[in-house]
């Protein structure tokens, strides 16, 4: 232990968290607007800062004006809960996992709203075939799995001529990658991933396909207040222009107005994207001078550019936790263990928020870190 030499420089910032992610450069929370701290959200100030949040990530996603956004509670768990409560059941349903979320949205179809779904299933590190997807069926796929580092590659396999309803959990995917809102009929994120905003608050996305379901169709069970988004037969539109459905935190939502002007700054969704892949195009080169380490997406093609998991040679999950302890001990990276239900491995956030220097400074940690728990 004692001839392993400690590198020299370490990541200025080692916050390589796939959730909650780094903040943005810069950040510092006197830097954030406090007017509305302490003001009712359904004061006019509040609704103002909640609508000004709206139009933001309108504007850096380039999002339609046929696309409603609604700031929602639970985080994007809540949100695409929300949208699968409101609006599965009218016909069949069509599930695609392959990782832990995927996953959760098959037990929920099941178990929970009893839908007896189609489930198309493929190991972490792999994709479900896209070719086989019944279009004639609402389908649920989350755009990046965040636990299993795979991706769709694009929006191709999404039919046009579709039946039922896309729903997207795009969570780790929005303000990284090009997201073909056209296809797109419902889409979940939350502010914590790729802007580095906090927890508990979900985005929800609806298309005019959506909004006519939502009008047109009332499930067959009971729905509890927080996720009701139809009045009297009608969409309630005040959701979509910032009267949210249960009290949001007005710092939360002041963080996430931080982190959209910074990606504004860049050049709003083409400097973000820009930031991932110069992230991820980094990490590459690094596991790829490591025969020790390795992609679990093998395939470059659906290989994410935000939560990126690794092999690690011969590792177990013991290995994994005290592989992580050392570096968090030496505040060199924290939080890289993989998800606990992935295979044993690392998972390394790529987003935008994270500066590639530190991606860069980061590679002979993992050598540091390799070397100690392989000898301890």
């Amino acid at each position: 232990m004692t001839d392993i030499t400690i590198p020299a420089r370490k990541p200025a910032r080692p916050h390589f968290s796939s959730g909650p992610c780094a903040k943005p450069p810069g950040y510092s929370p006197d830097k954030l607007a406090t007017e509305s701290l302490g003001r009712s959200h359904r004061a006019k100030i509040g609704k103002s800062r909640l609508q000004y949040c709206i139009d933001l990530m309108r504007e850096v996603l380039g999002l339609p004006e046929t696309h409603r956004i609604g700031i929602v509670p639970g985080s994007d768990t809540g949100a695409f809960e929300m949208a699968m409560w409101t609006m599965l059941g009218q016909r069949g349903v069509t599930t695609l996992a392959w990782e832990s979320f995927g996953e959760g949205w098959v037990t929920d179809a099941v178990k929970q709203l009893k839908l007896d779904p189609t489930v198309l299933r493929a190991d972490y590190g792999q994709l479900p075939d896209l070719s086989r997807v019944d279009w004639s069926n609402d389908v649920l796929f989350t755009w990046n799995g965040t636990t299993s580092g795979v991706r769709v590659p694009d929006g191709d396999w999404i039919a046009d001529d579709r039946e039922g309803l896309s729903f997207a959990d795009a969570t780790s995917a929005v303000f990284a990658y090009d997201i073909p809102w056209d296809k797109i009929d419902v889409a979940t994120f939350s502010w914590q991933k790729v802007l580095g905003g906090e927890g508990g608050h979900g985005v929800l996305i609806l298309g005019p396909r959506a909004v006519e379901r939502l009008e047109g169709y009332t499930p067959s069970w009971p729905l509890p207040k927080v996720f009701r988004l139809v009045s009297k037969g009608k969409l309630a539109e005040g959701v979509f222009k910032g009267e949210t459905i249960n009290t949001p935190s007005m710092l939360a939502v002041e963080d996430a107005i931080f982190a959209l002007e910074w990606a504004r700054s860049l050049g709003g969704l083409e400097g973000l994207r820009a930031r991932c892949d110069a992230n991820a195009a980094a990490l590459d080169r690094i596991v790829s001078e490591r025969d020790w380490l390795g992609h679990l997406a093998t395939d470059p093609a659906s290989r994410s550019k935000t939560s990126v998991c690794l092999t690690v040679e011969g590792a177990d999950a013991d290995f994994i936790k005290k592989f992580a302890a050392v570096l968090e001990k030496q505040d060199a990276a924290y939080d890289i263990a993989g998800y606990r239900d992935a295979p044993a491995g690392l998972r390394i956030w790529c987003g935008a928020t994270v500066e590639t220097a530190d991606i860069e400074a980061l590679g002979p940690w993992l050598d540091y870190a390799w070397a100690v728990t392989k000898a301890s």
